[in-house]
């Protein structure tokens, strides 16, 4: 916000301060709006992370748990062959809108099935863990978009009351103080000019009686 600029006193000067005053009004009404849709997004944003980090790390320790039993029981070659068939997950982020601001609303994540034409898991327990990494790897891309939606709408809320803040403490009492010098300025001017109009007026009557005596 630019500090609001000195006007030389005039009719047109306070209309145009009276205007941009109303608009700052309406703008930092608009603003504060804004600001407390924003701020119960953010607050089920903030549990929605929360849910997936929580989900997230439950499905990697089962995950972590099958795989280490199935290297137990199969070793480290077991484990190389069961993963030489596995391919790469594709996740497609689903967006969102809250007064205009856009962020990570869901996520589709897409894992390949195992190839008929691949090994399968040498034990039971590698099988168990392919099966729960799938869930982890799901769950991880949420906890991702979760965090990302919650981080963006923070940042948004942030901005926003920062705006509020400006407009409410600097800005519109400064085109405040200028209305009111502005309106105090005309009212003296307008003062001086009636009492100039008085006694131009009297000068006038004076003038006018001198000439018929």
């Amino acid at each position: 916000m630019t500090a609001a600029p000195r006007t030389a006193p005039s009719r047109a000067a306070r209309l145009r301060l009276r205007h941009s005053l109303d608009v700052a009004l309406r703008g930092a009404d608009l603003l504060e709006q804004k600001l407390r849709i924003l701020r119960r997004r953010h607050q089920l944003l903030l549990q929605a992370e929360r849910s997936s980090a929580e989900r997230w790390h439950e499905q990697l320790r089962e995950a972590e748990t099958w795989l280490l039993r199935g290297l137990l029981l199969g070793g480290e070659q077991a484990l190389a062959a069961a993963a030489a068939g596995l391919g790469s997950a594709a996740v497609v982020v689903e967006e969102a809108s809250t007064m205009g601001v856009r962020y990570p609303a869901g996520t589709r994540c897409v894992i390949p099935d195992r190839p008929p034409t691949s090994a399968a898991p040498g034990n039971t327990a590698l099988v168990r863990a392919e099966a729960a990494y799938r869930d982890a790897v799901r769950a991880a891309a949420e906890y991702a978009a979760a965090r990302a939606a919650t981080r963006i709408v923070g940042g948004e809320l942030l901005s926003t009351r920062q705006r509020v803040r400006a407009l409410r403490r600097h800005w519109i009492p400064r085109l405040e103080q200028s209305l009111a010098r502005v309106g105090l300025a005309l009212e003296q001017s307008e003062h001086e000019d009636a009492v100039r109009r008085r006694w131009a007026a009297r000068q006038q009557a004076r003038e006018n009686g001198t000439a018929r005596e």
